[in-house]
């Protein structure tokens, strides 16, 4: 649905759009449409998007906005990222109203995954 005036579409860059479709279908299970070589749309993801080819990366570190995933089992989350070739660059710390932990994809791109339950 488009909603006036509402974020509706995020895209990300990745130096390889085969190793990120992987990777989030792998750990979130979304769903991806290419559209030549250099670009794949996702869906099932809470809000459509893409991956670009691109060499560059987003960070906090860079001043890049951070995307925050949602789970109801940050461990377990955590070890499906890792298990499909994610690293945990900020392992699991708690904050006023839950835990989280930040991660980077296979093109090192910075996410972040909270929950608000075992607070």
């Amino acid at each position: 649905m488009n909603e006036h005036e509402k974020i509706n579409y995020i895209e990300f860059p990745a130096r390889n759009i085969e190793a990120a479709k992987d990777f989030f279908s792998a750990v979130f299970d979304w769903s991806f449409v290419d559209f030549g070589p250099e670009y794949s749309a996702f869906s099932d993801a809470g809000i459509d998007g893409g991956f670009f080819k691109s060499e560059l990366t987003v960070s906090t570190d860079n001043g890049s906005a951070l995307i925050i995933f949602y789970s109801n089992d940050l461990e377990q989350t955590s070890s499906k990222i890792k298990n499909a070739g994610g690293s945990i660059i900020k392992p699991i710390f708690s904050f006023p109203g839950g835990r989280r932990f930040h991660f980077s994809d296979p093109n090192g791109n910075e996410y972040a995954v909270w929950s608000d339950l075992n607070a």
